[in-house]
Formats: structure tokens, C-alpha cells, sequence
């Protein structure tokens, strides 16, 4: 038997080569080799992509820039109309400089949409709202920005005569008018969805061996909150419009980049290589759907828009660094002016603000139902 050998003084002992330590070199000079390979393949593609470049029409990139403020622009109204319809009267400066700074979270941060919502939550709460309009608003915003892109990769597949399954279309609309009609039936019955919640946590608080009235409290604040409500039609048909005008100019913005480049796409191209690459960027594999989006919508413009592989690449590249690039960076800049300090702001007095807006819309929603009850009409000025 050999005996092993003493490791060096004053150092660790050495390591034993593993058996299959030569693989991580086959795999790193695989990796190497087809990287070059795809470099010497895609050379031509991506030297004529960088021709386009240089010749590219600075008064379509304005355009393009123009279009994307006017997308943003769009969803902050979306976001003020969706406030107003709860009670909360926001700026729609204030309300845009949110959209800058949550898009520059979700697009540059890991698991960046959970930051971007809980940072636009946290500042509505700061304009008044109350946890569930604060909820109501992001969770509504969302489904419409849904259907819309749904719209709009419907029109492009519909254009060009392909299949689409309008399922997620559907599903997207009956959650939306299932959410508007609760809302409504809460605000026009709340002594309905009362008996109702009294009514299920009985027999649960049975089940636990607690008192009958359990968790009715938390109940009435929000039904007292969601009371607060009041999406009429009016408020519908302007939500739906800025919520086109959002996406509508997205869409030139894709459209403003090809052109930039000298490239003539297809509208029904155009709007499917929009609708897959916002799709893919839901996906949370990297910031922003970087490389992802990229790769789709260089594919989808080639194969739908019908221009070249190398304008498709440079259009990807106006288009992202307005879209993503640009849009960052001045997020960035916008939170670091307008948002920065409420971050370190006392813990404390968050807490103690939702505690006192929560007494008050318990005591507000009490003095209606004592109105509603006596057949007196409810005071207007709580």
C-alpha cells in the first residue's frame, strides 16, 4: 500500500483530480467552438445589420422615442382613470413618473415585476388609496393590458389568415366582467355580501371552535374599501381607450424602428412580432426578457414581417434600446429624483397610516349601513 503523500507545510492538503475532470474542458472548447462558428455564420448578416445602422433615419428613431413616451404616457392614464374610479385624485405627472420608475424596476432587476408592483402599491398607498383600491387598480391595469395584447396578436393572425385560439382572449374578457360586476354588486348590496361573509365564517369559526364573528371585522373594512369603487361606463370607455393608446403606440414604436433602418414590414407581421415579443418578456428568464425578446422578435419580424434577417436585427436593436435601454435609464433617473427618499422613511408610520384609514372606512361603512337601515339617505360628507 502506498502511503499518501504529506501535504505541503503550512498549506491545505491538495485535492484529488475527479474522474470526469477532463469533461469541463471538452465542454468549455465545445462552447468556444460554437460560438465562433455562429460568428463566422451570422459575419455577413450582422455586417449588413451594421450597415443599416449607420445609415439609419434619425427622424424615424425621434418618431420612435416620441411613440414610446406616448405608450407610457397612455398607462399612466390608464393607472389615474382606474385611481379616480376609487376616490384617489392623482396627477397624471406624478401618475407617469410611477410608470417610468416600475418599468425601470421590471426591465433592469431580477424578479423585477415583484419589486415594480410592490413599488407602484406602495406609492398609491402614499397618493390615499386603500390596500384593496391600491389592489384593484394594479390587478385591473394588468387584465386590461392582457386582453389588449391578446387584440392586437388576434388582428395580426387574423391579417394574414393564420389559426389563433381566442381562449386566453375569452378567459382574459370574463375575468374582467367578472370582476367589474362583483365590484358593482358589492358597492349597489354590501348588507347582501355581509349576511353572505357572516353567513360562511359562522360555520367555519364552528369548525375552528372560535367565536361566531371572527374575521368579520377584516370583512367590513374591505367591503367598506371596495365600496369605494365606482367604475361607471364613462370611466370603462376612457380606460379602454388610453389602454389602446398604450398599446397602439408600442406598436409604432416597433413600426418607427423598422423604418428607422429602411425596412418596409408588414402591419400583420408587425403586430404578431409585437404580440410574441411582450409575451416572451412575461417570462421571467432574465431582466427585461434580455436575449429572449431579442431573439423573438428577430425571428418574428424575418418570418412575418417578411424583411431581411439583417434588418430584423438592427430594427430589434432601435427598438430595444428606446424601449428598454432608454426607458430605464430615465426610470432610473425618475426614481433617484422623485422616489428615493420614501424609502427610508419610518416603517412605523406606514403601518399607523393604514391602521387609521382602515378605522375610518369601518366608520364610514357603518354610518351607511345605520342610514341604509333607518330609509334616511346616507350623508355625502361622511
Amino acid at each position: 500500500m502506498v502511503a499518501p503523500q504529506p501535504a505541503p507545510t503550512g498549506g491545505a492538503p491538495a485535492r484529488p483530480r475527479g474522474r470526469w475532470w477532463w469533461l469541463k474542458w471538452v465542454a468549455g472548447i465545445a462552447v468556444v467552438a460554437l460560438l465562433v462558428a455562429e460568428g463566422v455564420y451570422l459575419w455577413p448578416r450582422l455586417h449588413d445589420s451594421w450597415q443599416a445602422l449607420t445609415e439609419i433615419h434619425w427622424g424615424w428613431v425621434a418618431a420612435c422615442i416620441l411613440a414610446q413616451a406616448v405608450s407610457l404616457s397612455g398607462y399612466g392614464r390608464v393607472q389615474k382613470q382606474l385611481l379616480h374610479a376609487g376616490a384617489v385624485d392623482v396627477s397624471q405627472r406624478k401618475s407617469v413618473a410611477v410608470v417610468y420608475a416600475s418599468t425601470a424596476m421590471a426591465v433592469t432587476l431580477p424578479a423585477g415585476q415583484v419589486f415594480s408592483t410592490a413599488f407602484t402599491y406602495r406609492e398609491t398607498r402614499r397618493w390615499g388609496a386603500s390596500p384593496v383600491v391600491a389592489s384593484w387598480q394594479l390587478a385591473i391595469s394588468g387584465v386590461i393590458a392582457g386582453i389588449g395584447l391578446a387584440l392586437l396578436g388576434l388582428g395580426g393572425a387574423m391579417m394574414v389568415g393564420g389559426s389563433f385560439s381566442p381562449l386566453t382572449l375569452l378567459l382574459s374578457v370574463a375575468a374582467l366582467v367578472a370582476l367589474v360586476l362583483a365590484i358593482r354588486y358589492v358597492s349597489a348590496h354590501p348588507n347582501t355580501i355581509e349576511s353572505v361573509a357572516l353567513w360562511v365564517l359562522t360555520r367555519v369559526n364552528r369548525m375552528r371552535s372560535k367565536p361566531p364573528n371572527t374575521g368579520m371585522s377584516i370583512v367590513r373594512e374591505t367591503l367598506a374599501q371596495l365600496e369605494s369603487v365606482q367604475m361607471g361606463k364613462r370611466d370603462w370607455a376612457i380606460t379602454a381607450g388610453w389602454s389602446a393608446v398604450h398599446r397602439v403606440a408600442d406598436v409604432a414604436c416597433l413600426g418607427f424602428a423598422c423604418w428607422a433602418i429602411g425596412a418596409d414590414p408588414r402591419l400583420s407581421g408587425l403586430l404578431i412580432a409585437f404580440a410574441a415579443g411582450k409575451t416572451v418578456g412575461t417570462i421571467p428568464l432574465a431582466p427585461g426578457g434580455l436575449v429572449f425578446v431579442d431573439a423573438t422578435l428577430i425571428a418574428t419580424l424575418t418570418t412575418a414581417a417578411s424583411i431581411s434577417a439583417s434588418q430584423a436585427v438592427a430594427a430589434a436593436f432601435v427598438y430595444r434600446a428606446v424601449s428598454f435601454i432608454l426607458v430605464a435609464i430615465v426610470g432610473w433617473i425618475v426614481f433617484a429624483f422623485l422616489f428615493r427618499g420614501h424609502q427610508h422613511e419610518d416603517l412605523e408610520f406606514d403601518v399607523e397610516l393604514e391602521r387609521r384609514e382602515q378605522r375610518e372606512q369601518f366608520h364610514q361603512f357603518e354610518r351607511r349601513l345605520s342610514a341604509r337601515d333607518d330609509g334616511t339617505p346616507p350623508d355625502p360628507n361622511p
